[in-house]
This record gives structure tokens, sequence and C-alpha cells, in this order.
């Protein structure tokens, strides 16, 4: 382990993000797994249910983030409680891609996440998951948000929501993120970028994320969070009661992006 990871994962457990010994999650209809801690899946941290991932699914929940008749993207989703919530709502998006690291280990667990829940999905909502590495190309996820957006006036390519959840922690890969949410994020007024990060993440390493965000056209901005788990959906599983929830939710930050130019 990396002296980063060795540091999040020390910091992580002081706001009480250490794995619990029960992996299954349950949050309404959803069943979810984490990955096995071995590989990447260990160093990538997609062994663990992290706070955002939490924040985000009650703010869908809610229909803080709105998400209906979207298409979507999620990356680095871990277990993807967020994108996969939001795929069983009356009002779900019009299409969920789930993606993470092109890993064994990882990406079977996600697999096997997405196939599990599947009777639970909204039937106007189309569910994909793939591997994807930031950073490199992104014609195929292009091509799924084009094959389902069929009738925009303005011609516009992309996804109209990104969700990125607990990522910035990887300091090191700003660049490669922000390049890939500059990539899948549709270049119009509407769509927008959700990303949460827990407060073990350092301020500076959140800010730093947010400059480079900048620099490519996108705004951050910084969002209040709400006292207290208003989710009305049982979570059950992994160590989660309505306290917890609340204590964890209260461990979040989160940030609406949007292009400046737009």
């Amino acid at each position: 382990m990396s002296d980063t990871e060795d540091f999040l994962s020390g910091s992580a457990a002081l706001f009480g993000e250490t794995a619990p010994e029960d992996d299954r999650i349950h949050y309404g209809p959803l069943l979810l797994t984490v990955a096995p801690k071995e590989g990447k899946a260990n160093t990538l941290l997609a062994d663990h249910l992290f706070s955002p991932s939490l924040l985000l699914a009650e703010l869908i929940e809610r229909g803080i983030i709105s998400l209906g008749g979207k298409t979507v993207v999620e990356l680095g989703a871990g277990c993807a409680l967020p994108s996969l919530l939001s795929a069983t709502l009356f009002e779900p998006p019009l299409l969920t891609v789930i993606t993470d690291y092109p890993d064994d280990t990882i990406m079977k667990n996600l697999s096997n996440n997405v196939e599990r829940n599947r009777p639970h999905y909204n039937e106007k909502c189309t569910v994909h998951a793939l591997g994807y590495e930031w950073g490199t190309d992104v014609s195929k996820l292009l091509a799924l948000a084009d094959r389902h957006a069929t009738g925009r006036a303005d011609g516009t390519v992309g996804f109209d929501a990104v969700i990125m959840s607990d990522l910035l922690h990887f300091d090191s890969s700003h660049d490669v993120l922000v390049r890939a949410l500059a990539a899948l994020l549709r270049r119009a007024p509407t769509a927008r970028a959700y990303v949460a990060a827990g407060k073990y993440t350092a301020p500076r390493v959140c800010e730093h994320f947010v400059q480079e965000a900048a620099l490519v056209g996108v705004v951050l901005e910084e969002q209040n969070v709400d006292e207290g788990w208003k989710g009305a959906l049982e979570v059950s599983g992994g160590g989660l009661d309505r306290e917890q929830l609340g204590v964890r939710k209260g461990m979040s930050r989160w940030w609406v992006g949007r292009w400046a130019d737009c």
C-alpha cells in the first residue's frame, strides 16, 4: 500500500469508515456487495462503501439530485450505490452507465451488483457496466450516450450527468480524472457533474481538484449538507443504522459542476 493510501485508510478509520464484517448493503430494493479486499480492489479502495456514496444516494432518493430522463455515467463506482439507486426510482435516468477500473475482481463485483438488482430497475432505464480507466479513450462510453440521446436539437454529445463519489483523494490522478470529466460531460447548459468527497480527504486536495476542473472550463460549486439522515428508504447492513447514516452523511462534502461557458 502506498503512503497516500495508508494515510487515507488511517484517516478514514477516524471517521468511522472501517470495513464492517457484513459486506452486504441493503438500500431500498437494492442488495449490494463490495469487492473482496484483494489486488486492485484493495489499492483502489473498491472494497469499501464510503460515506460520500451514502450522501449522494440520499440526495438522489430525495430528488435534490434530479436525474429523471437523463443520461448518466458514474466514474470509479465501486459498488455503484448512487447510480444503481437512480435506476430504481419512479422517474429514473434514461441511461445509467456504471464504470470502474478494468480489473477482474472489481468488475466482477460491479457486474454482479448490476445483474442481481436488474429486476428492480425501472423499465424506462437502461443500465450498463463497463470497465474504464480514467483519462483513456471514452468513445465506447460516448457511443452509449449518443445511442440513448436521439433527438437532441443541439447535436451535442456526452452525458447529462457525471457522478464521482469519493475519488478526489487520488490526488495524483486529478489530471486524468478531470480529463475524463471534460470528455464525458455534455457541453450544454443543463449538464451537471455531481462530486462528493469524505472529510478525511484534505481540504487542499479537494481545492486542487476544483482548480484543475476550472482549468478545463468546469465550475464546481460546493453545496450544503443538511443535518441528519433524511432518506425514507430502509437502509441496513454494513453496520448501518439511521443514526450512523446521519453521522456518515455529515462526514461528507459535495459539489455541483457545470460548464462555465454554457
